[in-house]
């Protein structure tokens, strides 16, 4: 009697600690995902941290130099594996809505076998990615 009682005040408490509205990721672990940015400028920067790639889709990045030194330039179409998701960390300094920052390894190109992260606009699942070019 009092074990279950532990054990139900334990579950209790493990789901009132989550927080209201809190969210999954959009992309699982292990999804092979096709990298692609705006129709605008469509390559994708990958970053070498998952910190800097937050910052980077909240506009707080100040200088070209941190973006050239932190990031590779991923052509539209790239594939890549998820290997991380860390769900609503990124949030765009002109939208109301939080994306996932996503941990890749990129599978094609010229950064092939390259670790990084991006924002889970820039990662597309299946066929809603526009474009395949490598």
């Amino acid at each position: 009697m009092v074990r279950t009682f532990i054990v139900a005040m334990l579950a209790a408490v493990s789901v009132a600690a989550l927080p209201a509205g809190a969210s999954t990721c959009t992309l699982a672990a292990g999804a092979a995902v096709i990298l692609r940015s705006s129709d605008f400028d469509p390559d994708v920067l990958v970053w070498d941290s998952r910190a800097r790639a937050i910052d980077y889709v909240s506009g707080n990045i100040k200088n070209a130099g941190e973006v050239l030194t932190h990031t590779v330039l991923s052509k539209s179409g790239t594939h890549a594996v998820v290997i991380a998701c860390d769900p609503g960390s990124s949030k765009p300094r002109y939208s109301t809505l939080a994306e996932d920052t996503i941990g890749i390894k990129i599978t094609s190109g010229p950064n092939r076998g390259r670790y990084g992260w991006v924002s889970s606009g820039d990662a597309h699942s299946g066929s809603t990615a526009q474009s395949t070019v490598q």
